[in-house]
């Protein structure tokens, strides 16, 4: 004879009670750090499972970089890949070199400014939500990463981190409708805040007036106010400028020179202190 199985259904007001539940935890996790901890140890616990996750691509890349060709040579040519990302990173500061150059010596008094130190980073995973601009990273904690540090790939700025873990962080980029950052024309000491529209190639300048030198192909740069971003890192060229008579302020369109959709090697820049200058006592 078939045994029938009766399950005893949800009454509607424990359904509801679990669904107010479900919302309270939502609130408090979104609006405060209370579960930050739990997280972070989550996190940690997950990390064999990220591991695992990456071991066919992991293995599929080894296969087509040593099995299809010499191992020696595709050896070779991932370390000077890796160089290349880094002397990218370094040399972007010299956007503005012969004027900033000069400048900087007088204003300073040929004290050294501060140098910067990159580490490589590799993009592991991407925000399911197109509203948001947020990508994860391999670099954590223990890498030394910190909440606000600035993030480039090999042509400009991509964003800073807003989140890190133990073994992760999640950086939010230039184009997110959250992000803004300080910035000026290279060359100039015109000064704007550029902020994201939620489109990966295009920002927009916030409150320019009518009478600030803004021409379109300028490159802007970081310009170091606020702290976050370390100051002459490429971030866009204005695209177009357009007034309407009755409004206060100007609309300039920005593009991105980061590829902010594409690009998977990075770099997070880490401050160094200033040495002492040879003319100090």
């Amino acid at each position: 004879m078939e045994k029938k199985i009766f399950t005893k259904p949800v009454s509607a007001p424990r359904m509801l009670l679990l669904v107010a539940l479900a919302v309270v935890l939502l609130l408090a996790d979104h609006y405060t750090g209370v579960f930050a901890p739990a997280r972070a140890w989550l996190e940690t616990a997950a990390r064999p499972l990220y591991w695992l996750g990456n071991v066919p691509g992991k293995v599929a890349a080894w296969s087509r970089a040593n099995v299809a060709g010499p191992g020696g040579l595709a050896v070779e040519n991932r370390q000077l890949q890796a160089e290349v990302l880094v002397l990218k990173g370094q040399l972007q500061q010299l956007a503005e070199l012969g004027a900033e150059n000069v400048r900087l010596r007088t204003l300073l008094n040929a004290q050294q400014t501060t140098k910067l130190r990159p580490l490589m980073a590799e993009l592991i995973g991407v925000s399911p939500d197109p509203r948001r601009h947020q990508i994860t990273i391999n670099r954590g904690e223990h890498d030394g990463a910190f909440v606000g540090q600035a993030v480039l790939d090999g042509t400009g700025l991509m964003g800073q981190v807003v989140q890190v873990s133990a073994a992760r962080a999640e950086v939010l980029l230039i184009s997110d409708e959250r992000h803004a950052v300080p910035v000026r024309v290279a060359g100039t000491d015109v000064r704007a805040i550029a902020e994201g529209t939620g489109d990966y190639r295009r920002l927009r300048l916030r409150h320019v007036p009518p009478t600030l030198e803004v021409a379109v192909d300028d490159l802007l740069v970081t310009s170091g106010l606020g702290g976050h971003f370390p100051a002459g890192y490429p971030v866009g060229r204005v695209a177009s400028v357009a007034h309407d008579p009755g409004q206060p302020f100007v609309e300039v369109a920005v593009t991105p020179v980061a590829e902010l959709d594409r690009s998977r090697h990075l770099l997070l820049v880490f401050p160094e202190p200033a040495s002492e200058s040879p003319h100090g006592s």
